[in-house]
């Protein structure tokens, strides 16, 4: 069992469509996928005191990102959503759904505060200025960065150093996938890496 994580600089950079790209690539990963939101303003509807909402999707047509996990080809598909400050609290559920999966793939930053997962790659756009402080915490982290073709020639990002990424992997992406072979190569060659050390642990 592989747990990869996706995370990126901030909404709108592609992370979903990486998250399926993947899925899609590998379709006898038996992939449960996870996405995890932080809620600026809470979770909680009903005025019941919750803090943490957590939902399996069933549709692939709905049209929401964990929908489309589903339509990607993941056998399981979650949404975690939490307030800000409050993914410790999802944490139990979520490693148990890790535990019982074949293989994970969680679309979030911050979970970063609460495991390590076989692989993380961080989707970045130098055009989009926004930057998260998740993201920027843990990329360092980071076995690869995924960004468009060139982007690097163009950077709009303030108060972030390239040199942060200078080291790690990099892998360029673009629509309709957000994937490319030589990711997903990456990301399978970890991943067998992962069933070789369960496997010779078992013998």
């Amino acid at each position: 069992m592989a747990v990869v994580v996706i995370g990126g600089q901030t909404k709108n950079v592609g992370k979903t469509s990486v998250v399926c790209g993947l899925i899609s690539a590998l379709p006898d990963g038996g992939w449960t996928a996870i996405k995890i939101s932080q809620c600026g303003h809470g979770v909680d509807s009903a005025g019941g005191g919750e803090s943490v909402a957590i939902g399996e999707e069933r549709d692939p047509g709905s049209g929401t990102d964990s929908s489309r996990y589903l339509s990607a080809g993941a056998v399981r598909s979650l949404w975690v959503r939490t307030g800000p400050g409050e993914l410790a609290e999802a944490m139990p559920r979520i490693r148990a759904e890790i535990a019982r999966a074949r293989n994970v793939i969680l679309e979030s930053n911050s979970v970063l505060g609460f495991l390590r997962p076989d692989v993380y790659a961080s989707v970045l756009d130098p055009e989009v200025a926004d930057f998260k402080a998740s993201a920027l915490r843990y990329i360092d982290r980071a076995d690869a960065v995924l960004l468009p073709a060139g982007a690097l020639d163009r950077p709009n990002w303030v108060g972030v150093s390239l040199r942060s990424i200078e080291q790690i992997r990099r892998f360029e992406i673009g629509p309709p996938s957000y994937s490319s072979a030589e990711f997903v190569g990456f990301v399978a060659e970890e991943i067998g890496r992962v069933a070789k050390k369960i496997l010779i642990s078992k013998k």
